[in-house]
Parts: structure tokens; C-alpha cells; sequence
């Protein structure tokens, strides 16, 4: 009797832990404006936006924070830790330049950790765990908003030969906590799917395996668990929008690397998400399932979950495009040929790597049946018409703001001859490419590589521009446009 009473209490334990997290997850997410922080609002955020942050926590008593190391240009690296519990938990981000997503909301999670309110959740969470926030590894990559550090090495390859001094610095602070628990947090490419569908993969995760053979210890069924659970959290957020990263053998990765050292590695790629190009809905969803696995850690539910479940998750794949056109009509030659198009819209840094602009280019074309788009057109019945030269030419291109843009785009005209450009200028906020007096009627032809901007015709009239990768109704004005192209040189 006395085991029979035992086994409904341990029930009834794992049922109200299970209820408290389901609950700790959605007041997380229908509270998360209270503690995002404001201060770093997009994703090129650099070592000055973050100092002033860290030095409040410093001066917090609640928090110990610690210079762990310096990068090659002499930025600090700093280690924030709270708690007392015998678990320690090690978060890093920011290992790429260009993937800051995970650093902003480890900021949201420490003003979560800061703040008054889900006082009894963070009590479990602080008094089981000991947290410790290493927000950005490689800030001399992110001051120039990309990958590789100082070096021009990928400090996630560099975990044997540690050349880099952020990796020795990783490496060190994994030794010293010998971390039971690892948050790697990462961004990946937009143009992710999950496998199979035509839904990005918004969140993507990995426990990562320590040899070639891929086998299973506790260590990496701990991560797997972990993962299920987040994965059932994200679902009821971006339902079918989870991705599961390839968990081939890496041996130079760090991630690799520290779940043979021991610990239970959990990777998290940041992707796309609809009409979020700043990433911040992304950013609330790793606040959100951050806090909620460290949690389920700290009460041990994460133990219930099924590592079969880990395998459930789509794997990742890369057959997203921002925009694709299907069953298009394009003619060559005097024949007519049946195309898809495939467009991204690359972004370019301006000269501070504060902000960007769009290059679009089309990808890929042909038969595209099997890929997918953000954006998708099924142009069946519609021609490909190039796009004109408009004969005034302006002096500058303030003299282009009292034009009828709309009335232009619906005769055709792609682009916009201007005497005197400005260098500071880099991009068109109107949908017109602005080119110098000397360009001349491009030729209509369609090939991998170059700017997509043409026009849609059906029935001898003009439906759709598409003005460097941005599709363009035309009877309804209805459009995604961010900016045209500046073209300066001779065509």
C-alpha cells in the first residue's frame, strides 16, 4: 500500500509540474512586453548596445557578473550568472557575428530574472539551477555584422586547435562551471524549411552527437528530451514551423565537442518567420521556450518526455524563397517557354553595419515544383515583359517625388534616368530603379544571378511589376516593396 501511495504521489507530481509549465508558457508569452528590452529593438546590435546593459547587472546585486576573456580587438566578454542551484546551466550566443537574435532575448530573460512578477516559477528555477548568460561570444564580428570573428575564422570550427581567444574563452567557461545543461544559440538562414512543407523553419533545434556514430548516452537523451518539450511549446505558436539540424559528426565544433566533454548540448537556430524581418516574434518564442526548458530543468519534467519523439521533428531543409513565380510564360528566341522563379532578397549592410537594403537576384529557375516561397504567384496565362526606360531625365532624385510612381509602373516603366546621384545614395525608396543618363533598354533576358525586375502581362495588359525581387499588383498597389536599386554604372 505504502508503494501504492508512492507511485500517486510521484503521479500527481509530474501532473501539477506539467500543469505549471503549460502555465509558466503562456503567461510568458502574453507577458513578454514587459520585460523585452527596448534598448535593442533590431538585429544589428554591437558591443556599445550591449555594455551599458551589462553594466546594470552589475551593479545588481542579484547578479555576479564576470570578464571571462577578451576578443582579438580587445571587447570583453562577459559572464552573467544568478542562482544557487547545484545545476549549472551555461547559455551562449552570438558564436556568428550575424546571428544576434538569442542575444536579445537573453537580455528580455534577464529582465524576466530581474523582475517582480512569476516570483514562484523563479524561486524553483534559482534555487534548482545556476544560470550563467555568456550574450556575445565574437563582438568583433558583430561590429561588422558577420560570421567569422577578428581572425576570419568560424569560431565554431576552432573548438580542437583553439586559436581564437572567444574559443579558448568558451571552452574555459564550460570547463570551469563543467556545465550539466548548454544553451548553443544560433541564427540560420531564412530560407529553411521544415522538411516537406512550405512553412519556414522558424525555430530549429539539435542535440548534437559526440561521435560519427551518432550513439545515445544520457548525456544527449537529456538534451532530447529538453528539445521535445520546447518543440510542443513552439508548436502552439508557430504551429509546423520547428526544424530538426542535421546531427552529423563535426569533430572541430564546439557544440559536438561539449556534449562528449559532457555536457547535454541543446542547439537552437533562430530562421524565418513570416513578415518578421527584424526577427523580433523569433526573438519572444526563444524568450518564451527558454525560460520554460529552464523550468521543466529545474523541476524535472523534462524527464517524462520521449527521446522517440526527438526523431519526430521534420529535419531541416532549404527550399524556401522570398518570392516564387510559378508556370510563368517567358519568350526566347521566338519560342515561349514555361518557367519558375526563384527570388531572394539579399541584404546588403550600409557602410556602419547599422541597417541594410535589399539586392534581390533570382536563385534558381526552371522547374521549381518541389520548392516553396514566402511569397508565391502561380503566373499561369502571364508573359514576361522587360521593363522601360523612362525618356525625361531628372536632374536629382528629389525631382522624382511628385511623379505619379503607380501610373508609371502600370505603363511600364522600370527605371528612371537621373543627371546628379548622390554617392550617400544606395537604394530607391520608390519602386523604381533611379540609373545614370547613360544607361540603356535593358534586353529581356532571365538567368541565375541577376536583379529580378520585369513585368507580368495577361491578356495585353500589364498585371504585376516585380521591381528588384519585389512583386507589384498593379490594380490593387498591393506589395511588400522595401527599395529599388541605385545604378550608377554603364549597361
Amino acid at each position: 500500500m505504502k508503494n501504492n501511495l508512492l507511485s500517486i504521489g510521484c503521479i500527481l507530481s509530474i501532473i501539477f509540474a506539467f500543469g505549471q509549465d503549460k502555465d509558466i508558457t503562456t503567461n510568458l508569452y502574453d507577458t513578454y512586453e514587459q520585460y523585452q528590452e527596448a534598448t535593442i529593438g533590431k538585429r544589428r546590435i554591437k558591443y556599445s548596445d550591449i555594455q551599458p546593459l551589462i553594466s546594470q547587472y552589475a551593479k545588481n546585486p542579484k547578479f555576479i557578473v564576470q570578464k571571462v576573456g577578451e576578443s582579438i580587438e580587445g571587447r570583453n566578454l562577459s559572464l552573467i550568472s544568478i542562482g544557487s542551484g547545484n545545476i549549472n546551466v551555461f547559455l551562449w550566443s552570438q558564436m556568428h557575428g550575424n546571428e544576434p537574435t538569442a542575444t536579445q532575448a537573453i537580455f528580455d530573460i534577464l529582465n524576466f530574472l530581474d523582475g517582480q512578477t512569476f516570483a514562484e516559477e523563479k524561486k524553483e528555477i534559482l534555487s534548482h539551477l545556476t544560470l550563467h548568460f555568456l550574450p556575445m561570444l565574437n563582438p568583433d564580428g558583430a561590429e561588422v555584422y558577420q560570421r567569422r570573428n577578428a581572425l576570419g575564422i568560424d569560431i565554431n570550427r576552432d573548438a580542437l586547435r583553439l586559436q581564437s581567444p572567444e574559443g579558448k574563452t568558451l571552452k574555459k567557461v564550460r570547463d570551469s562551471l563543467n556545465a550539466d545543461f548548454g544553451f548553443n544559440l544560433h541564427d540560420q538562414s531564412t530560407y529553411y524549411n521544415a522538411e516537406f512543407t512550405n512553412k519556414p523553419a522558424t525555430i530549429s533545434y539539435l542535440a548534437t552527437a559526440y561521435n560519427y556514430e551518432k550513439d545515445m548516452n544520457d548525456v544527449r537523451a537529456n538534451a532530447m528530451k529538453v528539445i521535445v518539450y520546447m518543440n510542443n511549446i513552439i508548436q502552439k505558436y508557430a504551429p509546423g514551423q520547428v526544424g530538426r539540424y542535421s546531427d552529423d559528426f563535426e569533430p572541430r565544433a564546439f557544440g559536438d565537442n561539449i556534449a562528449k566533454w559532457g555536457t547535454s548540448l541543446i542547439l537552437i537556430e533562430s530562421g524565418g518567420y513570416t513578415n518578421d524581418i527584424e526577427k523580433q516574434e523569433i526573438r519572444k518564442l526563444n524568450y518564451v521556450s527558454i525560460i520554460s526548458a529552464l523550468h521543466t530543468i529545474a523541476n524535472g519534467s523534462y524527464n517524462e518526455e520521449s527521446v522517440e519523439d526527438y526523431e519526430k521533428i521534420p529535419q531541416n531543409d532549404r527550399k524556401l524563397f522570398d518570392l516564387k513565380i510559378e508556370n510563368v510564360t517567358y519568350e526566347l528566341l521566338g519560342k515561349e517557354y514555361l518557367l519558375d522563379l526563384g527570388i531572394y532578397r539579399l541584404e546588403v549592410d550600409n557602410e556602419n553595419h547599422n541597417d541594410f537594403y535589399y539586392s534581390s537576384r533570382i536563385m534558381d529557375q526552371g522547374d521549381l515544383s518541389t520548392f516553396y516561397g514566402y511569397e508565391t504567384l502561380n503566373a499561369k496565362g502571364y508573359k514576361v515583359k522587360v521593363g522601360k526606360v523612362f525618356p525625361k531625365i531628372f536632374p536629382s532624385i528629389k525631382g522624382i517625388s511628385k511623379l505619379d510612381i503607380t501610373s508609371l509602373l502600370k505603363l511600364g516603366y522600370a527605371y528612371l534616368k537621373v543627371a546628379n546621384i548622390s554617392l550617400e545614395e544606395v537604394s530607391s525608396k520608390v519602386p523604381l530603379h533611379i540609373v545614370s543618363t547613360d544607361f540603356k533598354q535593358p534586353k529581356l533576358y532571365l538567368e541565375v544571378g541577376i536583379n529580378p525586375t520585369f513585368f507580368l502581362e495577361k491578356d495585353g495588359e500589364l498585371a504585376y511589376a516585380v521591381i528588384n525581387g519585389f512583386l507589384i499588383d498593379l490594380n490593387s498597389e498591393k506589395s511588400s516593396f522595401k527599395n529599388a536599386m541605385i545604378i550608377r554604372e554603364r549597361n
